[in-house]
């Protein structure tokens, strides 16, 4: 069963699937840096107060800050 939650919410190596983005602005930057819908991504790194954090996605590592993060929904996949 999926869950819909926001990248914001994984914990270390979870894993999940890109369906959308809650702010138009930034979705264009974040398409850009390869997180597309259907993208899987994995949550690999997370500094010790949760920001910024660090995304495997499209072959490659990428970080970002916490509130960047909330606005990219998720589905979670069995791991």
């Amino acid at each position: 069963m999926n869950t819909r939650k926001t990248l914001a919410e994984l914990k270390i190596g979870e894993r999940a699937e890109i369906v959308g983005f809650t702010d138009a602005l930034l979705s264009l930057k974040l398409l850009e840096m390869g997180c597309l819908p259907g993208s899987e991504i994995e949550m690999t790194h997370l500094a010790p107060f949760g920001d910024p954090l660090a995304i495997k996605v499209s072959g490659y590592t990428l970080t970002m800050r916490k509130d960047e993060a909330a606005t990219i929904q998720i589905n979670l996949l069995n791991n």
